[in-house]
């Protein structure tokens, strides 16, 4: 025998979800349910009152966005969660995700209905999960460049050393500088291929977006490297043409295109030398520059330089070796997002890699 089946009212009031119907003909908010309370703070007893000063808690940044998203909504463009930022007393911000449909009457008003979810202890741990992959990922390009610079330093001079002492009668001499010349090789390939397989593991064709603040990601990125710069003997720099700049993107592999296109800057760089991060907020897209003053590309290497496993790849100054599929895999990232990568050298004048993505692209990553 089958178990008789809940009243429709009593699963949407006991849902910790915010259930709600917003009358668009007449701009009215006609219900929500008990969770309307404890999440949003309206009274379901009389939601459309406390609407307004909802409204008003709405993070500045999230104003355009949030307007955007429904008139997509309303023309049946919009295939995906909103989410935004209510800015709550003393300052506090609380993430809400919002799902919802319209439904058209035939005679009738035009009904919006849907979910409101409080997300902030998700976001608060994602974040933090960004913050530190970005860390590491920076760290790691650091430490690459920090240990197999010396490396390699110990391995010219075990080499220069062997090669003097080639004709002297002690056998085991030239057998310890052997040992050391392999060890130094083996030890700064294991480096870079350890850093190598942290970013070829990151890539793959799902795209898991969110609306981040680019200025405010990049920046923790470019603060990694700067803490790190009197090491490095290199300057970094960030220049936004805004104090934030949003766009819907999977940030850990954008962020690892970042650390990777910064990373190649430092092989390429000399010391004393300066590597740059611009942002450009423009009307149909968001551009990036990562740019160098480094030793430059050959003008016959920048048409292949995107190629799987391309003639373009070169051993850095300081010895730092290059499997060829990095930049590849960069291009790979930047499509998925529906973006262009192109690059500007000049030999001996530095080289630019510049990033264009779009603002405007649904779920499934269609423009």
């Amino acid at each position: 025998m089958s178990e008789p089946a809940l009243p429709v009212a009593s699963v949407v009031e006991n849902l910790r979800q915010v259930f709600f119907v917003y009358d668009l003909t007449a701009r009215r908010l006609q219900y929500v349910n008990q969770a309307a309370g404890p999440v949003l703070g309206l009274r379901p007893t009389h939601p459309d009152e406390d609407l307004a000063a909802l409204l008003r808690t709405l993070h500045p940044d999230d104003h355009d966005y949030a307007a955007e998203c429904l008139d997509k909504l309303v023309r049946g463009r919009l295939h995906e969660d909103v989410e935004v930022r209510l800015v709550r007393a003393g300052g506090a911000t609380q993430w809400v995700c919002l799902k919802a449909a319209v439904h058209p009457q035939p005679a009738g008003p035009v009904l919006l209905s849907g979910l409101v979810e409080d997300i902030t202890a998700g976001k608060e741990y994602s974040r933090n999960a960004e913050r530190f992959n970005n860390k590491k990922n920076s760290t790691l390009e650091i430490l690459s460049h920090d240990l197999a610079g010396p490396l390699n330093v110990i391995y010219g001079a075990a080499v220069e050393v062997r090669a003097r002492t080639q004709q002297l009668p002690d056998a085991s001499l030239q057998e310890l500088l052997r040992i050391i010349e392999e060890t130094c090789r083996e030890s700064v390939n294991l480096i870079h291929d350890f850093v190598d397989t942290e970013f070829f593991d990151s890539v793959n064709v799902e795209l898991h977006r969110e609306r981040v603040d680019l200025v405010e990601r990049v920046g923790i990125t470019v603060d990694n490297y700067r803490r790190g710069q009197q090491s490095l003997n290199i300057s970094f720099e960030l220049r936004a043409s805004h104090p934030a700049i949003y766009l819907s993107i999977d940030e850990n592999k954008l962020m690892q295109v970042l650390n990777n296109l910064i990373g190649n800057a430092l092989k390429f760089t000399p010391d004393g030398g300066r590597i740059a991060v611009e942002l450009w907020d423009e009307p149909d897209h968001v551009r990036i520059a990562v740019a160098d003053s480094g030793i430059g590309i050959p003008e016959a290497l920048l048409p292949v330089l995107f190629d799987k496993f391309t003639k373009a790849r070169r051993t850095g100054l300081r010895g730092e070796k290059a499997t060829g599929l990095g930049m590849s895999i960069i291009k790979t990232i930047v499509e998925l997002h529906r973006g262009r990568i192109w690059v500007e050298s000049t030999e001996g004048h530095g080289t630019t890699f510049y990033l264009k993505l779009p603002k405007d692209f649904d779920a499934a990553g269609r423009p």
